[in-house]
């Protein structure tokens, strides 16, 4: 009996779920900064949850999603990845791989399968993205390229049509540019074909054509929501986005515990019944141990 409580009680006190909270991880898009997740940040730490917003370096697919995936690594525990924009297609490649990402958020994002790039969704689902950008020649570090800048009086009506025109002059001003080869690298992973995914489609995007954003909800069998904001919707409409990422946390949380990464997923639950069942039988033999020496032993 003492055998068996000491067998058995570790596997009980492991427990079937798990009630953590994910951090939470916001990458913004091009043209934009961290600070455009200001208002969902502020939503979610109220809620308890702890987040990070890092900077997305803007320089390429590759570049870009090596480096988030870096930041991931530096987490413990859970994680929910949400990608807006751009950052969506980092997301999917980041993730990749990892198992303690749990879920991701597309907010009007790109979300390409393998093989497939922004350029080569845009060229299917047409926007008003490609009249409203500025090429600019940049040098760095020996390397050379080409940065996209929005139009400074095209980037209220095709990127934030439903904030305030002073504002929209200011992220005109502060946009940070993006690579041209953040668009024409072609993704080599798409982790929602593996992750289970959210998704918010901008119904009056004219960045990424919102039918795009619908098309790539379904193909990946996102838990979709549709909105009635322009492409930054995540500062235009922030209680919605932010509702949409709690039921990503929410599912996280819920999720099953896994081994740590040295080891295999399993089953809690069915380790605790395997545990039960080789202490019953235990008990079991030992009670036919027990009777069957005092079958043999001679009376006196």
């Amino acid at each position: 009996m003492a055998l068996c409580a000491s067998v058995a009680a570790p596997a009980a006190a492991d427990g079937g779920t798990t009630t953590a909270k994910p951090t939470i991880v916001l990458v913004h898009g091009a043209f934009a900064d961290a600070s455009s997740w200001n208002g969902v940040v502020e939503r979610l730490e109220h809620r308890g949850y702890a987040v990070m917003a890092p900077a997305n370096p803007l320089r390429g697919l590759y570049n870009d999603s090596t480096y988030i995936a870096s930041v991931l690594d530096s987490i413990k525990g859970p994680i929910v990845l949400v990608g807006h924009s751009y950052g969506g297609a980092l997301i999917s490649s980041a993730a990749a791989g990892n198992p303690r990402v749990k879920s991701l958020v597309y907010v009007s994002a790109l979300m390409p399968d393998v093989g497939e790039s922004g350029m080569s969704l845009s060229a299917r689902f047409p926007s008003e993205l490609g009249t409203a950008t500025n090429s600019v020649p940049y040098r760095a570090g020996g390397v050379s390229g080409t940065d996209l800048y929005l139009k400074p009086d095209r980037l209220h009506e095709v990127f934030a049509a439903d904030l305030p025109e002073s504002t929209t002059r200011l992220m005109s001003v502060t946009q940070r540019p993006v690579a041209a080869t953040a668009f024409s690298e072609k993704a080599k992973a798409a982790a929602w074909k593996h992750i289970p995914s959210w998704f918010v489609v901008a119904k009056q995007d004219k960045t990424i054509n919102p039918d795009q954003e619908r098309f790539e909800a379904k193909r990946a069998g996102s838990h979709t929501v549709e909105i009635d904001s322009s492409h930054v919707a995540m500062i235009s409409h922030p209680e919605a986005v932010t509702d949409l990422v709690l039921q990503a946390a929410t599912a996280a949380a819920s999720a099953r515990r896994e081994l740590p990464a040295t080891g295999s997923t399993h089953d809690a639950q069915a380790d605790t019944a395997l545990t039960g069942i080789a202490a019953a039988s235990l008990i079991t033999g030992a009670g036919a141990l027990l009777l069957g020496r005092r079958l043999r032993r001679p009376a006196r």
